[in-house]
């Protein structure tokens, strides 16, 4: 996500939430300091600490310091989202627990990503008596026609009217499109190992250390341009 947003440049688009966090983990006050930032071993550890030490104690302190900036009745959702997790936990201390949690901790760090991620959880409190069956915060139209498509989906699942040969075809190509994004995200950190390993031999260097970092980062933007192909050789080549 880190990689994304630098590369991209799109500071705009970045929720505050993730700014502060971004902030913080490179030890800046503002985005403007990006371009002062001098990447040597010693900056590298740094950062490589603060990700070690994210995972805060629960019972201290600044697990909630930074939550008074926070309107009052968001404090009390954040509060009781908390209690209920840790509640669910200690209670019902089992595998299943975890992962209902640890699949809630995946739902929001993907959220940002798929709006409909958004209408899910609109839909799931309107069937749970929550809120009201016409209440649209998010875009009405698209929410409309996502929670008709998921309650035919429900009743179908509720009362057995899809046949097992078709769900299992559907089921196929459900699996099928889940490993293409896996692959996709892998080939991605593959291609940034491949454009260092090559951007070290290039330049006759054996690893990145303090001296040669900037030089070697540089040489890995310069080698992954070369893989762009200017769109109309690309059409061209398509064509062809």
């Amino acid at each position: 996500m880190v990689y994304n947003y630098l590369d991209n440049g799109d500071f705009d688009k970045m929720p505050k939430e993730k700014k502060v966090k971004l902030l913080q983990l490179l030890n800046i006050k503002s985005l403007d300091e990006l371009d002062k930032i001098k990447i040597n071993t010693d900056f590298l550890n740094e950062v490589d600490t603060r990700i070690n030490q994210a995972t805060k104690k629960v019972g201290e302190h600044d697990f909630f310091s930074d939550i008074k900036e926070l309107k009052k009745n968001e404090q009390e959702l954040l509060n009781d989202l908390f209690y209920i997790i840790k509640e669910k936990l200690i209670i019902d201390n089992t595998n299943e627990t975890f992962y209902i949690c640890k699949y809630l901790h995946n739902f929001m760090q993907s959220i940002d990503n798929s709006k409909e991620l958004k209408y899910i959880l609109g839909y799931v409190s309107k069937t749970t008596g929550f809120i009201n069956s016409n209440e649209y915060v998010f875009n009405e139209d698209q929410q409309f026609i996502f929670e008709s498509i998921l309650y035919s989906a429900m009743s179908l699942y509720n009362n057995g009217g899809a046949s097992k040969s078709k769900l299992i075809e559907c089921h196929k190509r459900f699996e099928k499109e889940i490993e293409n994004k896996r692959e996709e995200k892998l080939s991605r950190t593959q291609e940034i190992n491949t454009a260092k390993n090559q951007a070290l031999r290039e330049l006759g260097y054996s690893e990145i250390n303090e001296e040669n970092a900037s030089e070697v980062l540089a040489k890995i933007v310069e080698i992954q341009s070369r893989t762009v192909i200017p769109t109309g050789i690309r059409d061209n080549n398509d064509n062809n």
